[in-house]
């Protein structure tokens, strides 16, 4: 037999107990995330309160993102869009873009709360912004010149 296959062939013979340190640093990143979900959520809850909405609708998994597009103002048959795949990350830009709109803040307030919620919803949720909804070019006045 050669060395090579000797050496695929050979037993570990270590125990296969966890490892403490492994096991501590997987608690403390499942507590830090749990804190960062929390924190989110009661976010969303103050940000739905602030729009006119039911608190804990932030908190039920479809009906909180129906209600999100009632806050950014777009058709509620947007939910359909939301089932297709790859236009639903289309969707989902657009409907916070409008969140932020309505709030009285722009794009890269937006872009914010896509890739840092758990810093932008805070700042949405508790911050001075309040809702102010936009109405859709089709319902605004039109004003003669």
């Amino acid at each position: 037999m050669t060395p090579l296959i000797a050496l695929m062939l050979q037993q570990d013979s270590t125990t296969t107990t966890a490892n403490p340190l492994a096991l501590a640093m997987g608690a403390g990143m499942t507590v830090v995330w749990l804190a960062i979900m929390v924190l989110v959520i009661a976010a969303l809850w103050k940000i739905f309160v602030k729009a006119g909405e039911p608190g804990w609708a932030a908190i039920i998994p479809i009906y909180n993102f129906i209600v999100m597009i009632k806050i950014a103002g777009k058709p509620l048959w947007w939910i359909v869009l939301m089932l297709i795949p790859f236009v639903n990350f289309v969707v989902g830009i657009l409907i916070l873009a409008a969140m932020a709109r309505n709030f009285g803040k722009g794009t890269g307030f937006a872009i914010g709360m896509m890739f840092l919620p758990f810093i932008f919803y805070p700042i949405l949720a508790w911050g001075d912004a309040t809702y102010q909804p936009q109405a859709p070019a089709a319902y605004r006045p039109q004003v003669a010149v």
